[in-house]
């Protein structure tokens, strides 16, 4: 039996710049096959639970085509054994024009050196109008 390498802030950095690439196949490949993703607004208290590596990958995805030019900025990682938190500010523009700046903060569970539970909390700020 092979031991897995733990999740660090390095491995939470990394995640953050996939994020910012907005690439898909390399977030997945930090994903458990049993993940779940939380999202920060929903019908439930939870948010949206949305679970299996198939929905998250859509669900992720979803994000860059709500606002294609989505940054996640000034990143602030912490990991104590199988949990962690991303701390960071979400920035881009919204379909009607209008700018997206705000803080939020990711807090993990860790399973096998993967991410098994990704729970998103965002602070709830009005858009910056567009300039006109």
């Amino acid at each position: 039996m092979s031991a897995t390498a733990p999740v660090t802030t390095a491995t939470l950095e990394a995640f953050s710049v996939a994020w910012n690439a907005h690439d898909i196949d390399a977030l997945m490949g930090f994903m458990s096959d049993d993940c779940i993703f939380q999202t920060a607004a929903g019908p439930d208290a939870c948010g949206t639970r949305i679970a299996g590596p198939d929905a998250v990958r859509k669900a992720f995805a979803a994000a860059w085509q709500a606002v294609p030019d989505a940054q996640w900025e000034n990143g602030v990682h912490f990991v104590s054994g199988d949990f962690g938190t991303s701390q960071w500010t979400f920035t881009g523009t919204a379909a009607d024009g209008s700018r997206i700046e705000t803080d939020g903060i990711d807090v993990f569970t860790f399973k096998g050196g993967k991410i098994a539970l990704k729970n998103v909390f965002r602070k709830a700020r009005p858009n910056i109008p567009a300039a006109k």
